[in-house]
């Protein structure tokens, strides 16, 4: 039966540019530009980065504009800066799309970046020359929200390119949020420089990841949230022809209706709960459609 569905089959053709492809391309573009426009002219890679870039005037200037602009460029002085993050989303985009589906995946990439933009700007308002571009706050966020939904998840990587070390997500969670913590009190509030001139705006990174673990806590399984899990309009008693309410049927739905037990209602579930998956992703489910799942592979027949 899993088989019959288009989007369960091997020989499925997958949209030919996804949503992961299209961010990264624009932060990669982005990057060129500032790299080649400040090799030709001088200077103007800097202006470019004062107009697009993130800062309390040209927040201004730009009438919020730069709240979206900042997050696709990043420094043209630490090249790790752009490579880092683009790896980041690569990876993060690979496990988390598949779970919330790509339009929650970039509404939560615009999101976590926007707060974390916002939570760097209550620091530096009054501080001019400072500016901020870069999308470790969309990245941290992200992050915070695959480690709250496999916290226990491995990952197998070398320490300095020599120690092979696999520790946990809830792990590493933990301790990024201590670094931006420590950098926060160390050396952004008190505006400290740090070695080789370089800026972390740990600020940033902290507001994405509040805005991540938020997601994950109130919004991720509510109700209003999902529109498919909410309950339909109910009919006025009032009107002529209602019926009692303790009289109305029960509307057809697994979580409400009793255990579908011929091959043909599970059949219909499980239908129904794939076509959940194809519209927003595995991590809608909730507990009692994923084990209608599970258990429909032993039950139904193949054809």
């Amino acid at each position: 039966m899993l088989a019959e569905r288009p989007y369960m089959r091997g020989e499925y053709h997958r949209e030919k540019t996804s949503t992961l492809i299209w961010l990264l391309s624009a932060i990669g573009a982005g990057f060129l530009v500032q790299i080649t426009v400040g090799s030709w002219l001088e200077g103007t890679g800097d202006r470019l980065t004062g107009l697009a870039g993130l800062s309390a005037s040209s927040l201004q200037a730009s009438w919020g504009g730069t709240l979206l602009t900042h997050g696709f460029l990043h420094s043209t002085r630490f090249v790790f800066h752009a490579l880092a993050n683009g790896l980041l989303l690569f990876f993060l985009g690979r496990e988390l799309i598949p779970l919330i589906g790509s339009r929650r995946f970039t509404g939560l990439f615009l999101a976590t970046n926007i707060l974390g933009a916002l939570a760097w700007l209550a620091l530096h308002w009054h501080r001019p020359g400072d500016a901020h571009v870069g999308v470790t706050a969309a990245v941290s966020g992200l992050f915070i929200v695959l480690a709250c939904f496999n916290p226990n998840q491995r990952i197998d990587f070398l320490l300095f390119f020599l120690w092979p070390v696999t520790p946990k997500l809830k792990h590493i969670a933990f301790v990024w949020l201590g670094f931006d913590l420590i950098g926060l009190f160390l050396h952004e509030l008190p505006a400290t420089a740090l070695p080789l001139d370089l800026t972390v705006s740990h600020s940033a990174h902290l507001g994405g990841m509040l805005a991540g673990f938020f997601y994950v806590r109130w919004i991720h399984h509510a109700r209003w949230f999902n529109p498919e899990d909410r309950d339909g309009p109910a009919r006025p008693s009032w009107l002529p022809g209602t019926a009692p309410a303790q009289a109305e049927p029960v509307a057809p739905g697994f979580d409400l209706a009793p255990p579908a037990t011929s091959p043909a209602d599970i059949r219909a579930e499980v239908d129904r709960i794939l076509d959940k998956i194809n519209s927003h992703g595995l991590g809608s489910l909730t507990p009692v459609e994923r084990r209608l799942l599970d258990d429909a592979k032993d039950k139904i027949p193949r054809r």
